[in-house]
């Protein structure tokens, strides 16, 4: 038994990365960044809790959550 016949395996972590985006993308796979909030900065988690209170104080509040209660299936939480 050879070793020739096997394939051989890359070895840098830029290697193997290069070649898992190679099968992703003859998948028909193509890579997408996302960026989101970094809840770890005191600004971000400020600024969330701003908006979270002028959304507490939306005038259709009532009616928003009337609704919610109506057209949401509650049974899996309870």
């Amino acid at each position: 038994m050879t070793t020739a016949s096997r394939k051989s395996t890359p070895k840098t972590p830029q290697q193997r990365m290069q070649a898992r985006r190679k099968r992703l993308q003859a998948q028909g796979l193509r890579p997408v960044q996302h960026w989101v909030p970094d809840l770890r900065d005191p600004r971000v988690r400020a600024d969330l809790r701003r908006q979270a209170k002028l959304l507490s104080q939306h005038p259709e509040n009532a009616v928003i959550d009337d609704w919610i209660e109506q057209a949401y299936d509650w049974r899996e939480w309870r």
